[in-house]
């Protein structure tokens, strides 16, 4: 698990710190570009101001001139109406705004450089902001309406801008009664698709190599946990196959090792129980060897399957019989049978190992009393056979393994509960053998039901 942790630890850094890298280049690479883009602007709007006053258009000049002659009729009448200078301070806002009004209504500058950038085969939709910077009525005394200190100055647009206005020019303009100094700033309505244009091939190799980054590390980090998890199935195995291996070995050397004593070889009685304990411990170890032989050829051909026709009904009442003659006697079994006497091609020997692993299951994880219930029944062309019990359950997430080759769910590890994690494999493989399918529906601590699906054949 701590290995486990560490690994995704890295990996997750990893993507972060790619991520990050890739952020700042992508970010970089927008600055630039934005950068670039106001450069250019700028200078084609020097070149088309140069153009406007060759051109035969009105020219920017001219278009102003209209301005300064409107500024100074109504700046003679607003000045002669307002002789009470305390009068006049108290209506700067609505003089400032009086200029404002008519600059913005008179100037015929964006329509011109509008015109000129479509010439030149550059965005033309633009926005256009005229700020004031110095507004003085003159009379018998100069009166400053607005003064912002240092604007001769300043080489860029204000904060009031958002940063990406571009400073085409500043204009002054003067008559008999006032002196008017502004900035014209252009703005582009299209600028950041503009831009995300420019830059769509780096953004998208970006963008790329980040899912690419992503998803080799989720493949990778899979396939490490795959291995894992197979390391550790086969390291269950081997110390599981061990103790099952030793189990018979011990005995039968113990048995041995009883038979050479004098008072056991002089009791014919004692001798012969010995004997039968030895065979015993060997078929059991002959099961095993040949259980491990037998994964082996599986996994090497195809299921060579000896069918015959059989009454389904009647093999199920037949196992579930020696069942409980068996190892199942402690069981409680009962049986519902709903299949009017239905045949099918099965091999005998392979469906009742099938069964009997289920059972088995059925008893040995069961820490209460086991309590078992067989369901057979038909559904269009399939039999099915339900087997529930009341045991320890199964979480969904051993669920999902559990039918994989030496897998073992988290409780097979308690000491009572013992095998090789093969049952249920086999129980899988030669349902699918018979051309059908093994399912299971289980809740931890509510017991687990196993459903075979076979076709009718």
């Amino acid at each position: 698990m701590k290995k486990k942790n560490t690994v995704l630890l890295l990996g997750i850094a990893s993507i972060v710190i790619i991520i990050s890298v890739q952020v700042y280049i992508i970010l970089s690479v927008l600055n630039e570009k934005n950068e670039m883009f106001s450069l250019r602007y700028t200078m084609r709007s020097q070149e088309a101001l140069m153009f406007i006053r060759r051109s035969s258009f009105t020219g920017a000049d001219d278009g102003f001139d209209i301005v300064r002659r409107l500024l100074n009729d109504t700046t003679d009448k607003l000045v002669n109406s307002v002789n009470d200078l305390s009068e006049l301070e108290s209506k700067k806002s609505g003089i400032l705004e009086y200029f404002d009004v008519v600059l913005e209504k008179e100037q015929v500058l964006s329509n011109l450089l509008s015109t000129y950038f479509e010439m030149r085969g550059l965005e033309k939709n633009i926005r256009h902001r005229i700020e004031i910077n110095n507004l003085e009525l003159i009379t018998n005394d100069t009166l400053v309406i607005q003064r912002v200190e240092g604007f001769g100055r300043r080489t860029g647009p204000p904060d009031s801008g958002g940063g990406s206005e571009i400073l085409v020019s500043r204009y002054g303009i003067e008559g008999n009664h006032f002196r008017l100094f502004f900035d014209y700033y252009i703005d582009f309505s299209d600028k950041k698709q503009v831009i995300l244009r420019e830059t769509s091939a780096t953004l998208g190799l970006s963008l790329l190599s980040i899912f690419v980054v992503g998803i080799m590390f989720l493949i990778t980090y899979r396939n490490l946990m795959e291995e894992k998890r197979l390391s550790d199935l086969k390291t269950d195995f081997i110390n599981n196959m061990t103790h099952e291996l030793k189990t018979p070995l011990s005995t039968i050397t113990v048995a041995g090792k009883t038979l050479e004593l004098p008072q056991i070889r002089s009791n014919e009685n004692k001798i012969l129980e010995t004997a039968k304990l030895i065979g015993k411990q060997s078929v059991h170890l002959n099961q095993l060897i040949n259980m491990i032989l037998e994964i082996s050829m599986w996994e090497r051909t195809q299921f060579e399957l000896d069918r015959k026709n059989v009454d389904v009904g009647e093999l199920l009442k037949d196992i579930v019989d020696s069942f409980r003659s068996g190892g199942g006697s402690a069981a409680s079994i009962r049986e519902k049978y709903n299949l009017d006497g239905i045949k099918t091609d099965l091999d005998v020997v392979y469906f009742t190992t099938l069964l009997n692993n289920l059972l088995s299951n059925a008893v040995k994880y069961s820490e209460a009393e086991p309590e078992i219930e067989i369901n057979g029944f038909r559904q269009e062309d399939n039999i099915f056979i339900k087997v529930s019990d009341n045991g320890i359950g199964i979480s969904k997430n051993d669920q999902k393994h559990i039918f994989d080759k030496f897998y073992r769910a988290s409780s097979g590890n308690i000491h009572k509960f013992k095998g090789l994690g093969l049952g249920l494999y086999y129980v899988k493989r030669i349902a699918e053998a018979h051309g059908g399918d093994v399912t299971v529906d289980s809740k931890p601590g509510k017991g687990s039901t196993f459903t075979v699906k076979l076709p009718v054949k």
